[in-house]
């Protein structure tokens, strides 16, 4: 089975081109239910082989993750590992079939991404106010995810030589390495080039070796910062916010959103955020008819149904 696993985790990384946040979580996806199968399975001598696997084993997986109060997105995707990682062996010929194949998804609870006001985007970009080298960064990563839309993983990925300053361009590398280029505005790039200008400052005074020049992005030690630390620092920002705390996908959500809004045709808004399918961006179609209700009911004085009965008519005669 370890095999087999470097053997799937080697196809993501050479073949389908994955990151290195997906890799990591097919691994430790594929690493828990080969944990959990040697101690359930019998004889427990032999060497565990992919073939020893069937649906009723990876049903009792998810039982035991169910019992853990791990929620039902958790095991979709563990599941959906699981059918990967079986049907790359079925290609390679290793197993004569996929278990996970006979196993039904868990029935997900449909709910809308958490979207940004206008205004409360707006707020967010300014709470990194000071002048501090990592103040600087903050508040040009807050701009760049806000004003281009980009997945976190994309956004770690940027290099100085992916931004064109002067066409106001953005080149980034999305799923499956495919590359597209993203408008980004002027107040993301003047964010930048703030940035940049104290990092140059740093670097009059910081030994070379101890500073990835590639990197737009980099952590207090000058090297690259990770997915981790973009989602730790959007979370401290946002929970100053009267809405709570957000994950940096809220703020891609909040550029769909409101590119929407203001009239941005749905092909676009597919090619800006990277999406295969059109299918996966017509969910901002229902997050904007949901604001457009909200507004309604809060404002036209005949939404609700309180405020839309008929006013007394205190003896005025309606002829």
């Amino acid at each position: 089975m370890d095999d087999a696993i470097r053997a799937f985790v080697t196809c993501l990384e050479v073949e389908r081109g994955a990151s290195r946040e997906t890799i990591r979580a097919y691994h430790s996806d594929l690493r828990q239910f080969v944990a959990f199968a040697k101690t359930i399975r019998k004889p427990q001598g032999e060497p565990f082989r992919p073939v020893m696997v069937d649906a009723l084993m990876i049903r009792n997986y998810l039982a035991f993750l169910d019992q853990h109060k791990e929620k039902k997105s958790t095991l979709a995707r563990k599941l959906a590992t699981l059918r990967s990682f079986y049907r790359f062996l079925l290609r390679e010929g290793r197993v004569t079939a996929n278990p996970a194949d006979d196993v039904y998804t868990p029935k997900l609870p449909q709910h809308l991404p958490r979207v940004l006001t206008k205004d409360e985007a707006n707020a967010l970009m300014e709470f990194p106010d000071g002048h501090r080298l990592a103040d600087l960064r903050d508040r040009a990563i807050l701009e760049t995810l806000y004003s281009t839309g980009t997945r976190v993983g994309e956004l770690v990925g940027m290099n100085w030589e992916d931004i064109n300053f002067s066409d106001g361009i953005v080149r980034v590398k999305g799923k499956g390495r495919k590359e597209r280029l993203i408008p980004i505005g002027a107040v993301a790039l003047e964010a930048i080039k703030e940035y940049q200008a104290a990092l140059h400052r740093l670097a009059l005074s910081t030994p070379h070796s101890a500073l990835n020049e590639t990197a737009v992005f980099r952590n207090a030690r000058g090297g690259r910062l990770t997915a981790r630390s973009i989602e730790r620092l959007v979370a401290t920002y946002s929970s100053r916010l009267p809405v709570g705390r957000i994950s940096p996908h809220a703020l891609r959500h909040s550029f769909a959103t409101h590119l929407l809004d203001e009239g941005a045709d749905l092909r676009a808004i597919q090619e800006l955020l990277g999406h295969a399918s059109l299918d996966t961006t017509q969910k901002y179609t229902h997050l904007a008819m949901d604001q457009l209700l909200n507004v309604y009911d809060q404002s036209h004085p005949r939404a609700k149904g309180a405020s839309a009965k008929k006013p007394p008519n205190h003896g005025v005669s309606s002829t």
